[in-house]
Order: structure tokens, then C-alpha cells, then sequence
């Protein structure tokens, strides 16, 4: 696993690179007159927010995760498409919603000083992030099966796997099998997919939960971040439940998923605790901040614009068990316009 996070980190790096350094603009970029600045107020703020966020994240994550403890919430069950369904529209929205225009404010600055990013990198960003994403889903799938099934062809070995399975249940009572039955250890092609999609999806949510983070606790001002607590909680939240169906699906050993729930649960209040210690020398209107945060907001509204449409929608909306169910299919298209519209609605204060 180590090294696809680091194929997956790669393309992004490389991204970034690419990006020349340049400015756009005159002016003062100064901190509004008349903004709030209270230290110590804007301190409690602030470590309520890490509070809230970290147990709205852990209890969204795990909800998902507890299907083999609360049966209604197992991945085969209806319930779990609807939920898995308002949770893609969350994370849908946080991207076009909330973080693709946070990388558009950024990176369109007239702080940012100079001719170059006259050029729209916002979009050309998050469109290199979504082909970057695209490619390494491809090439982490393809790695992932040919290590398992030994570079035979996909079809080609799930017909094969199929057939022994009938072959041994048909001839179980004859008191024999023909001996080429997959290992039960061995993880279908399936569950490879929900495997690869698990982890590149969280990487994207990392990704602007931390920015997210370092902006809240940079922040000083107690009535910006006042409406943030609430919305970033219930942020964390909807794109918890998101991220755990996912993890879900993907079958991963316990401690994994344990790594997974914990590294998604603590990324936002790690994050703001960055923030809280550079506050005093971090400037939200310099450069570099306006750069880094704009290149990566623009990356990560990438990764889950491509995630949301492409690897959960798609996936369940095509599936047989949606096409077959007219009841399901209308409850999955409600849930996720109730996601994509409640996160939607949270951008008035996140």
C-alpha cells in the first residue's frame, strides 16, 4: 500500500511543479477594517471545532463500517446504496461547492501580482487532477489484479472462478471438485476496484481537509469561525459516512480499516492545530499561501469531482442491482440530490 500512495501523491507533486510561481495584480491586501480580532475567544472556537470535528468525523466513518454489526447497514442491504448515494452527493458538492471555488478565489487573487495567472490554472489544475486520477485508478486496478490473478485476463479468470465454484457446489455430494477453486483469501476483482477507490478517495479528502483546517485555525477572527464549527462538523461528517462506505466495500483487515477511520477522523483537527501554530506569522493574502492553497484546492476538487461521478455513482447507479429496482433507483436519484443539496446549502457559512 505504501507504494501507491506514492503513485498516487506523485501525479499531483508533478502537477504542481509544472505551475510557475508568478503574481497577477496590485493591490494592498490588507485585513478588512472593522473584522473581529479576539485571540482568546477565537482560541475556544477553535478547540471546539477540533472536538466537534474529530467525533463528527470518527462517528460518520464509522457508520458504514459497523454493517456486520447493525445488518441494516451491510453493503448488500438497500439502505446502504441510499446512504452510500446521499453521501457521493455530499462529496459531489464539496466539490464543485466548496472547494473548487475556494481554488478559484485563491488563484484569481489581485494580490497575486504579475501577468501569468491570467492563464485559468484553477481549471487546468483540477482537469490534470482528474486525468491524474483517472490513471492512477486505471494503473493501481490493473497492478492490483495482475499481482493477484497472475496477468490473466479479468473475464477471462472471474469466468473461470465462476465456473469452479458451480462445478464444486454440482458435484459437492460426488465428494469431489476440480481442483482450481481461488483461494477464499484471494480478493475478487470486485473488491480489488472498492480497494483502490477507498484509498484514492480518502486522498482527496485529506487533501482540502487540511487546508480546511489550517485556514480555520490561521483564522482570529471568532465570527468567522463561529458559523465554521457547525458546518465543518457536519462537513466531516457527510463525507465520513462517504468514505466509510467505501471502506465498507472494500473489505480491508481490521487494522487497516482502524488506520483508515483514524487518519480520515484526525486529518481536519490536525489541521487546525497547524493553524493554531502559525497563526501568528501566517498571512492568508501572501503568495505562497494563496498558491499552495489554491493549487491544492484546485487538485483536490479534482479527485472528488472524478471519485463522485466515475467511481460511485456510475459504479451503483449502472449496477444490475440499481437497473432492476425502479423503487430503489428513485430512492438512490432522491438521496443523492438531498446529499448534493444539504452540503450545498452549508456553503453559505463553509
Amino acid at each position: 500500500m505504501k507504494n501507491f500512495h506514492k503513485h498516487v501523491l506523485l501525479p499531483l507533486l508533478v502537477v504542481a511543479a509544472m505551475l510557475p510561481f508568478l503574481a497577477r495584480g496590485e493591490c494592498t491586501c490588507e485585513v478588512e477594517e472593522g473584522e473581529e480580532v479576539n485571540k482568546t475567544l477565537a482560541l475556544k472556537y477553535k478547540l471546539a471545532a477540533i472536538a466537534s470535528i474529530l467525533v463528527a468525523g470518527a462517528i460518520g466513518v464509522c457508520l458504514p463500517i459497523l454493517g456486520k454489526t447493525i445488518p441494516a447497514l451491510s453493503p448488500d442491504k438497500n439502505v446502504f446504496f441510499m446512504i452510500k448515494a446521499f453521501a457521493a452527493g455530499v462529496i459531489l458538492s464539496t466539490g464543485f461547492i466548496h472547494v473548487l471555488p475556494d481554488a478559484f478565489e485563491h488563484l484569481t487573487s489581485p494580490c497575486l501580482k504579475g501577468t501569468a495567472w491570467e492563464f485559468p490554472f484553477t481549471g487546468f489544475v483540477a482537469m490534470m487532477s482528474a486525468i491524474a486520477t483517472l490513471m492512477v485508478d486505471a494503473f493501481a486496478t490493473s497492478y492490483y489484479k495482475n499481482s493477484h490473478f497472475g496477468g490473466v485476463g479479468d473475464e477471462e479468470k472471474d469466468h473461470e472462478h465462476h465456473a469452479d465454484h458451480v462445478h464444486v457446489h454440482t458435484h459437492a455430494t460426488h465428494g469431489h471438485s476440480h481442483g482450481s477453486v481461488q483461494d477464499s483469501s484471494t480478493p475478487s476483482s470486485e473488491l480489488l476496484r472498492h480497494r483502490v477507490i477507498s484509498q484514492v478517495l480518502e486522498l482527496g479528502i485529506v487533501v482540502h481537509s487540511v487546508i480546511i483546517g489550517i485556514s480555520l485555525g490561521a483564522s482570529e477572527s471568532p465570527k468567522t469561525i463561529r458559523p465554521l464549527v457547525a458546518a465543518l462538523t457536519f462537513h466531516q461528517f457527510f463525507e465520513g459516512m462517504g468514505l466509510g462506505g467505501c471502506i465498507a466495500q472494500a473489505k480491508f483487515k481490521a487494522r487497516a480499516v482502524a488506520i483508515m477511520a483514524l487518519f480520515f477522523s484526525f486529518t481536519t483537527p490536525v489541521g487546525i492545530a497547524i493553524g493554531i501554530g502559525i497563526s501568528n506569522v501566517y498571512d492568508e493574502n501572501s503568495n505562497t499561501a494563496l498558491i499552495v492553497e489554491g493549487i491544492f484546492n484546485a487538485a483536490s476538487a479534482g479527485i472528488l469531482i472524478y471519485m463522485s461521478l466515475v467511481d460511485l455513482l456510475a459504479a451503483d447507479f449502472m449496477s444490475p442491482k440499481l437497473q432492476n429496482n425502479t423503487r430503489l433507483q428513485i430512492g438512490a436519484n432522491l438521496s443523492l440530490l438531498l446529499g448534493a443539496g444539504c452540503m450545498s446549502v452549508l456553503a453559505k457559512w463553509a
